[in-house]
């Protein structure tokens, strides 16, 4: 096993071994995945974007010329970059040409500005920022220029040009501090030999949905990402003629990887992309593109049943929508198969790892009334007291994970970690829940203690 990055805390040999046995985690990183999915599927669709749609072949050529372009910008293996752009083709290309060269992307919400953006170039000391020059009215690039004269190993800026959007910034430029502005679209090089690396390694970032002063980063290795996005497309029956429809925010883990965007890639499927995530818009989305599956949190979802009746559309494509953000009220969970005419399937997850689904053969009691089962055999959960004894089931306590997927220690955060985790590396979610009789789990709350989580960051968590 290769030395994980400095600051992030592996999973033990142990662990390791048994991960590797069950056949969970299989020794490829997602940008060579990529490359095998261009193989297999390469004349199919992708990806999705309004009138622009992407092939799997076009795709991976454009991670790999972007990959190229970047190096030749001077990033290099192990460094960090701040990934915030929109629901756009780029943001996946980005994604995996950052990858490609071993530079670890950090997952960074769109709607981040100044005060959570500057700390989180400076706890990852970033040397790239990938952002919109001008997006919805902010300047993001001022803003990149601010952090880059506070935090000098900030210095490669690339901008993305949204359409409709002007900006004030051309081509190639160089602020007094050193940092380069370039233009997204103008990094772009001669594909390179591909480079040697581990998928034991961290693949990207993403972060937690906790309020704190300082980011909690959530290190999501090639294996235990692959692994998961593998394991939910299979559990869903993701098939080449699935269409998921990316309406939550792209960098989030349940719309990136449950199964999401990597998920629908792995199955040869194809990805629409939604910037505008309002219903009118999502609903006509799911009947031009005929979308069969797609992710929204319960404030979505309650918006879509409440425009549906003025709405004419046609969603006789739709099998099946995931809900996942908080526990879905019932009543709200009965009309979305009614008024859908679909399956419903609830999801209860966080960036740090656990993830439990429903499943589509599940009873309509359990849909309707529970978050699931772990998506992994080998993902451990227990539900405990205030003194870390285990409760039997129905009672309600705090859960505790530990698993696959699931991360062993946040990234240069040791008190943190030291609060977060117990001693045999069992994750202190903050939730409380109880089991019930037939294993599904029941998220009541959080623990009085716990800090405030915080619903945008990861639609996918509480």
């Amino acid at each position: 096993m290769a030395t994980l990055l400095d600051g992030c805390t592996p999973w033990p040999e142990e662990f390791v071994d048994r991960y590797w046995a069950a056949g969970l985690w299989r020794g490829n990183t997602l940008d060579n995945l990529l490359r095998g999915w261009a193989q297999q599927y390469g004349p199919r669709t992708a990806l999705v974007h309004g009138g622009t749609r992407i092939t799997y072949a076009n795709l991976n050529r454009r991670v790999d010329r972007m990959a190229a372009g970047f190096r030749l910008r001077g990033l290099r293996p192990g460094m960090r970059a701040v990934v915030q752009l929109p629901n756009v083709p780029e943001f996946v290309v980005t994604v995996f040409a950052l990858m490609r060269i071993g530079v670890i992307p950090v997952l960074c919400p769109v709607s981040h500005r100044a005060s959570e953006v500057p700390d989180l170039v400076r706890v990852t000391q970033a040397v790239g920022y990938v952002a919109p020059s001008v997006y919805q009215g902010f300047d993001h690039t001022a803003m990149a220029a601010d952090i880059a004269a506070r935090w000098p190993f900030l210095r490669q800026v690339f901008t993305y040009e949204a359409p409709g959007e002007s900006s004030p910034y051309g081509g190639l430029t160089t602020d007094p501090s050193g940092c380069q502005y370039s233009p997204l679209g103008s990094i772009d090089a001669a594909p390179e030999p591909a480079l040697a690396q581990s998928a034991d390694q961290v693949a990207f970032f993403l972060l937690s949905g906790g309020s704190a002063a300082v980011p909690r980063l959530v290190p999501r290795t090639h294996n235990d990402y692959a692994y998961q996005a593998r394991a939910a497309a299979e559990l869903v029956s993701l098939t080449e003629t699935d269409v998921y429809l990316a309406a939550l925010p792209a960098e989030s883990n349940l719309a990136f990887g449950c199964p999401g965007i990597v998920g629908t890639l792995s199955a040869g499927g194809t990805v629409v992309l939604l910037e505008n995530p309002e219903p009118v818009e999502c609903l006509a989305a799911i009947e031009r593109e005929r979308v069969t599956l797609t992710s929204l949190a319960p404030d979505a979802a309650q918006r879509w049943l409440d425009v549906l009746p003025t709405v004419q559309a046609d969603l006789s494509s739709l099998r099946l929508v995931q809900v996942g953000g908080a526990p879905l009220d019932r009543a709200t969970a009965e009309r979305m198969g009614t008024e859908l005419d679909c399956r419903l399937q609830q999801v209860f997850g966080m960036a740090e790892g656990l993830l439990t689904l429903t499943r589509p053969t599940d009873p309509d009691e359990t849909v309707l009334t529970t978050q699931g089962r772990p998506l992994s055999p080998d993902h451990e959960l227990r539900i405990v007291d205030a003194d870390g004894k285990d409760l039997p089931d129905g009672q309600p306590g705090e859960l505790l994970a530990r698993g696959p997927y699931t991360l062993r220690g946040y990234y240069r955060a040791p008190d943190l970690n030291a609060r977060s985790f117990t001693a045999d590396g069992y994750f202190r979610t903050g939730e409380l829940a109880r089991r019930t009789p037939d294993g599904d789990l029941v998220v009541t709350g959080r623990v009085e203690s716990a800090p405030r989580r915080t619903g945008h960051e990861d639609p996918s968590g509480p």
